[in-house]
């Protein structure tokens, strides 16, 4: 879809009528400044700044994200200044539009340094203003979903690019719907014939399934109805590139359980345990897919129950049980908080980016320790954006790390403290040696001594994350 201003206005009027006016303001401003302007397509410009805004208020953004999206070319592309967009509008709009800015070419020597100094700024502006990676993730989406019209170098290009830097942030703010979408865009460009052919199979898979799927749908709608539990059922199945990943891990297309899904959306925890139970009384479970993440959380706060049944004519479909709440974090991640936390909305996101998502100090670690934009790039690629292990501590906390990560980096991801004390871990009730490579799934239980003799000389080296090595830096001296 291409959205016009109209259709613009039309969402906004929806869930924010009263900023409508200032909304306006901005579509004329950026139309003004961009008057003359085309892209690649051969349409005015404004109709970019205008559809990112127009996916920012499908979220239900505030007033001054929307006008930063019509804004967000403006400082790059036209002879407007900050000083200007914060006289016109206020300072936190001029923040955003500078916050999603390039940093000018003249400020470097070579092409790659300002490509790595633009990434460093991409990346770590989330830890001034969340909304300034979301408006960087609808401007990329709305550019992918016009690549069309790029070369097929350029089409290459921004597909890698997006699966290296949007795609992992979209996953860790939660956004599950852009991170989608962005995924199979890219794949779509990179790898065009496998694309094609796993969509084809997944139409087929689609068709041939929907009447086991609705068929599912109204028996459990008839079990809620019947024990009065308000609700909502949605039907979808996996994004292609998700059936991509798990084809190339060797698995059967018809063996992926969460191929098939069928959402169920209630209004409190309490039903979501008692819609489980009576899926369970008309369904057969696969004990072993079966997934609390109410209890414990996902580390990009994804809440939901996952069952795997066998459904009609032995189809095996995935059951998704959560709130009405849960839902739109699981679909939309942060950003959510418009809806749910409306007055203050921005203050919610950033403090809980600050308290609950383990990605942001990790991050905020590797700023610090990293002035070399190449190296700083690279780390996070490799600790943050790179293959993840989720192990347990003995409370059943889950802790996320980098892919090759030992005992000590989790001992310090607990607490440095935590550590400096270390004696040994023990991991599934054994005790390993410090340079132990943590698996999915292990148990953790960190030994402690406050007497000990603190960090050993080979623990940096065997450490693989940044606040490891800072920490046992410091100890050290």
């Amino acid at each position: 879809m291409n959205a016009s201003f109209e259709d613009l206005k039309r969402i906004v009027l929806s869930y924010n009528a009263e900023e409508i006016d200032t909304i306006t303001r901005a579509y004329e401003y950026a139309k003004m400044l961009h008057n003359g302007q085309t892209r690649q397509s051969g349409e005015p410009y404004i109709t970019h700044p205008v559809n990112v805004a127009y996916i920012l208020a499908e979220m239900h953004a505030d007033c001054d994200t929307v006008c930063a999206g019509l804004l967000h070319d403006t400082l790059e592309d036209t002879n407007v200044k900050k000083e200007d967009i914060a006289h016109e509008f206020n300072q936190d709009v001029a923040n955003l539009v500078d916050g999603v800015t390039k940093i000018s070419k003249m400020n470097f020597s070579t092409k790659e340094e300002q490509t790595l100094a633009n990434t460093r700024k991409i990346i770590t502006g989330i830890t001034s203003d969340v909304r300034i990676i979301i408006i960087k993730l609808a401007d990329r989406l709305h550019n992918m979903r016009t690549l069309q019209y790029k070369t097929p170098f350029k089409q290459k290009e921004n597909a890698l690019e997006t699966m290296d830097i949007f795609v992992p942030f979209a996953y860790y703010i939660g956004a599950y719907s852009i991170k989608s979408e962005l995924e199979d865009l890219s794949f779509k460009y990179l790898k065009p014939d496998r694309y094609k052919e796993i969509a084809d199979k997944k139409a087929n898979l689609e068709e041939s399934s929907i009447s086991c799927l609705r068929e599912i749908l109204e028996v459990v709608k008839d079990l809620l109805s019947a024990e009065g539990i308000p609700n909502e059922l949605k039907i979808r199945t996996k994004n292609i590139y998700g059936i991509y990943k798990r084809l190339e891990e060797g698995h059967k297309l018809q063996d992926i359980h969460d191929l098939l899904a069928l959402k169920v959306l209630v209004e409190e925890i309490r039903d979501c345990y008692v819609t489980l139970g009576l899926v369970h009384s008309k369904y057969h479970p696969i004990n072993d897919k079966f997934k609390d993440y109410i209890c414990n959380p996902k580390t990009n706060m994804y809440q939901s129950l996952h069952t795997t049944v066998f459904g009609p004519r032995d189809r095996i479909i995935q059951t998704q049980i959560r709130t009405f709440d849960m839902d739109k974090v699981d679909t939309y991640g942060l950003t959510a908080y418009w809806d749910i936390d409306k007055g203050k909305a921005r203050e919610t996101m950033q403090q809980d980016l600050r308290k609950k998502y383990q990605f942001f100090s990790s991050l905020v670690d590797i700023d610090t320790m990293f002035s070399d934009n190449q190296e700083f790039v690279s780390q996070v690629k490799s600790e943050l954006f790179g293959n993840k292990v989720y192990v347990y501590t003995p409370k059943g906390e889950i802790i996320e790390l980098p892919q090759g990560s030992t005992p000590i980096d989790f001992a310090y991801k607990l607490g440095t403290d935590v550590g400096n004390t270390m004696v040994y871990a023990i991991v599934n009730d054994k005790k390993v040696p410090d340079n132990y490579v943590l698996q999915n799934k292990d148990r953790v239980k960190i030994v402690t001594d406050d007497l000990s003799y603190g960090c050993r000389d080979n623990w940096e080296a065997i450490a693989q994350t940044s606040f490891a090595r800072r920490k046992i830096r410091d100890f050290k001296g």
